[in-house]
């Protein structure tokens, strides 16, 4: 007989001993009929239920009676305050997960590993006890089966998603224990505990504006250093140089820089903006270049950033009949040969990233503290080039890493995803904020575009995150106008009630060009932008970009201003106008040739705009698509008041004089604002937000009701043409797993409809033994990787019967703590009982450590019937923010749906 089985002969005889102990104890302990057995004694079959657990008869029940009926006042669930949220998952540590890779894994330190757990017992019940005290022997129980319920996780691996579920539980769990605690510093760490959100959104709000500040002061420096500079303050732009004037002597051109007789002053003006424009775009992409990431093949993400050509290979799948289509090295050696996918996290707005972000989705460095230095240093760059982009979109991305950032000052934050997203959807609504100088308009853009969850708390918040926004920008006065807004239009004359009919034309036309401008981007960069030259060298395509900007823009007055200052002028109303009918207020005979000039500035804009968006700058398209929209706009109110002046005596225009001035009839630039708003809406298809942020701008309530009815006929009209809007479509083309809650479908299938049949390498199961080899635990999980299910799980099956799932990246991380992954069997079953006995473990406590991944295992995944309705799995997944759904058939095992291997598999039945 060996050694080992006489020391399993010895801990048998122990345990009938401290059996007996224990039941004499839980006998002692009980202190009623109804009070439940001892979790201690979870080893022997529960008794059965007696008449008197369950005759109500001879208890005094009434409404406040407690759930477990003592009557004893002891310990019950009726005595958790009301406050405190039921069943929470305590937390347990904090550990760092790998980092995906295709070729290689990455080995991680054993200094985050898990201690006196589930395996801290298996050792002492393979070992010897008689040193052990029932207390100890009870406590470690108990720890045990904490550690199997707990799930706090602080760090997911790239391009995963994180479980709201989870985090709820984990700060439900975080809030009783604070709560528990009566005494003095208790009720101070409760208060700090509630102020912490209320303290950190207002830090981001000011930090929010100075780098709004920042950005505005050094950008328009910039711009106006492609023309001259100021002789006093070189660091100063030509407006706060002339104070406000448009021609002083402290402004200095380039052309009397350089003093040459036998230059053209024309023509050295001319130089240096070209050569302005393409200096400061190749500063700016050669800044965004260095936040390059390579992604690995396996994973089936095309880019991070608005390249409508990007090409997206998707990840193997198995065929129909369960066998796949090549060997599994086949598969890898074929992964390997594809070209590894590039984005750069400074590049484009980030407006559709941080929407995926905030909806659950993991991506790391995106909210860095790099990539927010250089894209805030990059978008200088890029804005003052004068291409056609913004910075308004940027800005949300800027404020949303700000927040992130601000958010490792408390643990609460920094240590639950959950809760950090909801600070992030109010440092998003704060860059809308700064951005249009509208804290209104950005409170309900986070509410309309970017935030997936958003409750009553997190709305005040980021209403306070906005207001401390823009007090700070109030203070720092960054336009020296001491507005915060982009820039300020009052329109003394109201509307006409004729004017509803080109109301709802301009802003038909805004929707469509909206449309076509999301069509057009994408056939662009399916052509020219998919040229392997161009695809290979990015900053080639800058350079053309910038070049073509620079010899267009400089002979057209209206393309060389800035796209703010551009937009301000085409909405402005026409308080003076010259004899000569020059500018943007021309007399009635000048109207046909004002219009000839803004049909230039329009077609020339319009395409700038499509070939700009989605270079590798930082850059915005919310102001330039309103520019591009502002000149049509424009254009139809110039001819609205062409035809009120000609046919003034017709009655239908009131009291026109068309000997007055230009705008007495008809104010074109409500026209403007009109179609600014309506194209905007065509391409993002905000609604409300739009709305509220050009109230903001004009503070005109006569004016709500036209920009308002311009921007629904515009979504109407955008959402004809082109279902998606640009973001959506970068959302859906990058394979994002993203559900919209704001959308619902329409579905006729049920789950089964969407569950491949499970394959062996799909799940563990622990039928016969639950200690499972390393390796073959390492072979399934390749296979997930290998097949882009790198956020799904391995199902764990006794008997068919589902016991408990272990998530891929969790899996991952627990086989790269191994030393010796080829001769370590693993624990894969949180029951003490399936353990108990086995004699392949070694007798080291730290490798038996390593190889106990129970407290990886989820023990009770949220599992639907097979039959169940594709509404209630949608609901499911967008409602309670589940990374995956277990399939039953018959109560056994049948599959496996989760949210990044099948975002649109959930879509198909609609």
């Amino acid at each position: 007989m060996s050694k080992s089985f006489m020391s399993y002969r010895s801990v048998d005889d122990r345990d009938d001993t401290d059996d007996a102990d224990l039941e004499r104890q839980e006998r002692q302990d009980t202190v009623s009929s109804a009070t439940p057995t001892s979790p201690t004694a979870t080893f022997r079959p529960l008794r059965a239920n007696r008449a008197s657990d369950i005759d109500l008869a001879h208890h005094n029940v009434t409404e406040r009676s407690s759930l477990l009926g003592n009557t004893h006042h002891a310990h019950s669930y009726a005595s958790v305050p009301a406050t405190v949220p039921g069943t929470p998952r305590p937390p347990y540590g904090v550990r760092q997960s790998s980092q995906l890779v295709t070729s290689t894994r990455l080995r991680h330190s054993r200094q985050g590993s898990f201690g006196h757990n589930f395996s801290q017992r298996l050792v002492n019940a393979l070992g010897d006890r008689s040193g052990t005290t029932r207390g100890d022997s009870t406590q470690a129980m108990q720890a045990s089966k904490i550690s199997v319920f707990a799930d706090d996780r602080v760090w997911y691996n790239q391009f995963t998603s994180i479980d709201w579920t989870a985090s709820t539980i984990s700060d439900a769990y975080r809030v009783k224990a604070l709560r528990n605690r009566k005494d003095f510093w208790g009720r101070v760490s409760a208060w700090f505990d509630g102020a912490q959100a209320w303290l950190l959104v207002a830090i981001i709000g000011v930090l929010t504006a100075l780098v709004a500040y920042f950005v505005n002061m050094a950008e328009s420096t910039l711009y106006d250093w492609k023309e001259g500079y100021c002789t006093k303050r070189w660091y100063k732009s030509r407006k706060f140089c002339c104070d406000g004037a448009s021609i002083c002597e402290d402004w200095l051109h380039w052309s009397r820089v350089i003093g040459s007789d036998r230059l053209d002053t024309v023509t050295t003006q001319f130089a240096a903006f070209v050569v302005g424009v393409i200096v400061l775009a190749l500063a700016s992409c050669f800044l965004t270049l260095m936040t390059k990431t390579v992604v690995p093949s396996a994973i089936s993400i095309a880019t991070l950033d608005e390249n409508l050509g990007a090409e997206v290979h998707h990840a193997v799948h198995d065929e129909d009949d369960g066998k796949p289509d090549t060997t599994h090295e086949a598969q890898f050696d074929d992964l390997q040969l594809r070209p590894p996918m590039v984005y750069y996290s400074a590049a484009g707005s980030g407006v559709a990233e941080v929407k995926v972000i905030l909806s659950g989705f993991v991506l790391h460095g995106y909210l860095g503290a790099r990539t927010l230095v250089i894209k805030t240093l990059g978008l200088i760059l890029s804005v003052a080039s004068g291409m056609s982009l913004g910075k308004e979109g940027p800005y949300v991305h800027i404020s949303t890493a700000i927040g992130n950032i601000a958010c490792r000052m408390f643990d609460k934050y920094s240590k639950n995803d959950g809760k950090r997203r909801e600070i992030l959807s109010a440092s998003a609504a704060c860059g809308v904020a700064v951005a249009f100088g509208a804290p209104i308009g950005g409170v309900l853009f986070s509410l309309e575009e970017v935030s997936y969850y958003f409750p009553s708390k997190t709305l005040f918040r980021t209403f306070f995150c906005c207001i401390a926004a823009a007090l700070s920008l109030k203070f720092l006065n960054p336009y020296g106008t001491n507005k915060i807004v982009l820039f300020e239009v009052r329109y003394v004359l109201d509307w006409k009630f004729f004017e509803l009919v080109p109301f709802i034309l301009t802003g038909a036309l805004g929707g469509v060009l909206g449309a076509l401008f999301i069509k057009a981007s994408r056939i662009w960069a399916r052509t020219f932008r998919r040229i392997s030259f161009i695809k290979k060298y990015p900053m080639l395509e800058v350079l053309l970009v910038a070049l073509v900007t620079g010899l267009l823009s400089f002979w057209n007055r209206y393309l060389k201003l800035p796209v703010a200052e551009l937009l301000f002028e085409l909405a402005s109303p026409c308080d003076t106008f010259t004899e000569s009918g020059d500018g943007l207020c021309p007399t009635k005979e000048h109207i046909p040739e004002t219009l000839k000039v803004l049909l230039v500035a329009f077609v020339i804009k319009a395409g700038l705009t499509v070939i700009t968006f989605g270079i590798k700058v930082p850059a915005g398209i919310y102001v330039p698509s309103m520019v591009v929209g502002g000149l049509a706009g424009r254009m139809v109110g110039h001819a609205v008041q062409l035809f009120a002046l000609r046919f003034a005596d017709a009655g239908l225009f009131g009291h026109c004089d068309p000997s007055g001035p230009p705008g007495s009839c008809v104010v074109p630039g409500v026209y403007a604002m009109v179609a600014a708003g309506a194209t905007m809406t065509g391409v993002t298809r905000l609604t409300v937000t739009l709305a509220v942020i050009l109230f903001e701008l004009t503070g005109s309530l006569e004016h709500v009701l036209p920009f308002s009815l311009g921007i629904l006929v515009a979504k109407w009209t955008a959402d004809a043409i082109e279902p998606l809007s640009i973001y959506d479509l970068l959302t859906d083309m990058n394979s994002y797993p993203f559900l919209d809650n704001k959308v619902r479908p329409v579905f006729t299938s049920e789950l089964g409809d969407i569950t491949a049949r499970p394959r062996e390498q799909r799940f563990i199961d622990i039928s016969e033994s639950a200690l499972v080899p390393a390796s073959e635990l390492r072979e399934k999980q390749q296979y997930l990787q290998l097949h882009g299910e790198i956020d799904g799980g391995l199902a764990i099956l006794n008997h068919g019967v589902l016991v408990g799932l272990i998530p891929a990246p969790d899996l991952e991380f627990a086989l790269d703590k191994l030393d010796d992954e080829d001769n370590t069997l693993c624990l894969m079953s949180p029951l003490v009982d399936w353990a108990a006995g086995r004699e392949h473990m070694s007798d080291s406590s730290e490798a038996i450590e390593n190889s106990d991944f129970t407290p990886y295992i989820d023990p009770a995944p949220v599992a639907l019937d097979i039959h169940s309705p594709m509404d209630l799995v949608y609901e499911c997944f967008v409602k309670l923010g589940l990374r995956y759904v277990c399939v039953l058939r018959d109560g056994k095992y049948a599959g496996l749906v989760s949210r990044a291997s099948s975002p649109f598999a959930l879509l198909n039945g609609c």
